[in-house]
């Protein structure tokens, strides 16, 4: 393991660990403030991917791909919301489990019908195709650091939406007592949807920025959408802050995990080994750390203040 190596990797786990506090971020503010469970938020994330793919061959331009299939994810988002979300609200989680579960499949096929089953891409803009030199004259993508840079900006912007604003200022009492901001005459319907708006955009946003670097396909969300609950159990419900300290945490943990376990255990066994022992670990490591948080802060990392 090198130096220069070992800095790759590490933007590798932040740039994944970026893409998971935007699709976290917009499902701990709905799991959190509405106390709705959406297993179809996914979704979004692959619906932004491929809307990308439409409009940046579209147009020729990635940038108004990007504005235009952001603006196209909201508008399907707050459809879904009115047609399908906003009916379960009042349900159980089961039942919510159940519908935006079998939400996933009939927008996998309907993405498949669009679309095709084979894979697609997007090309990386040629503003930001060249590279940037790094330690021992390794080079790393510049459109990989403007992956990490953009959601940066796009989550110092939530912050300051979340902490700073009236609209977040509810957010952050709904992710606290729902129940009693609807009783001080909020309206709730709206707040729902203003939530659900939030989420829609950062997932699609994280779609659209993933394209040019992922193999954009059907189902394409239902891994992240796993590794987006792992971020919200360890962050903490509701929190923001949890997200972005969760997402970043199990981003490095996933990737360093999967690039260094088998160089580490070489050092205690046979290099064959290593190798069945490491790629088991490897896997297997975030699930771990969420785990240890769960047994030693049930509430996560940094959770919400009503929840704390």
């Amino acid at each position: 393991m090198t130096t220069g190596l070992l800095i790759v990797q590490i933007l590798n786990g932040l740039q994944l660990g970026i893409l998971l506090f935007l699709v976290a971020a917009g499902l701990t503010l709905v799991f959190g403030v509405m106390d709705f469970i959406n297993l179809a938020h996914g979704v979004q994330y692959m619906l932004g991917a491929y809307l990308a793919v439409t409009f940046v061959g579209i147009t020729g331009s990635f940038v108004l791909g990007l504005v235009l299939a952001l603006a196209s994810a909201l508008v399907i988002g707050l459809a879904l919301e009115f047609l399908v979300f906003r009916h379960l609200y009042a349900r159980d989680h089961l039942d919510q489990v159940l519908a935006t579960f079998g939400l996933i499949l009939l927008l996998n096929q309907g993405v498949k019908m669009l679309w095709g089953a084979a894979p697609l891409s997007v090309p990386v803009p040629a503003f930001l195709s060249g590279n940037v030199a790094l330690l021992d004259g390794i080079l790393y993508p510049t459109y990989r650091f403007a992956l990490i840079g953009a959601g940066l900006a796009v989550g110092a912007l939530l912050w300051f939406v979340v902490e700073k604003t009236r609209t977040g200022m509810l957010l952050r009492a709904g992710a606290s007592n729902a129940p009693m901001v609807s009783a001080l005459g909020v309206d709730i319907n709206k707040l729902f949807m203003i939530v659900f708006a939030f989420g829609t955009m950062l997932a699609a946003f994280a779609g659209v920025m993933a394209a040019p670097i992922l193999s954009v396909e059907p189902g394409m969300g239902d891994n992240i959408l796993i590794l987006a609950f792992v971020v919200i159990v360890v962050g903490g419900i509701g929190s923001i802050r949890g997200a972005f300290v969760g997402a970043l945490i199990v981003g490095l943990v996933d990737t360093l995990g999967r690039s260094f376990m088998n160089d580490l255990l070489r050092l205690f066994m046979s290099a064959p080994s290593a190798r069945a022992a490491g790629a088991a670990l490897s896997s297997m490591l975030i699930y771990l750390v969420m785990a240890i948080v769960l047994f030693v802060r049930p509430e996560g990392l940094l959770p919400s203040k009503g929840r704390a």
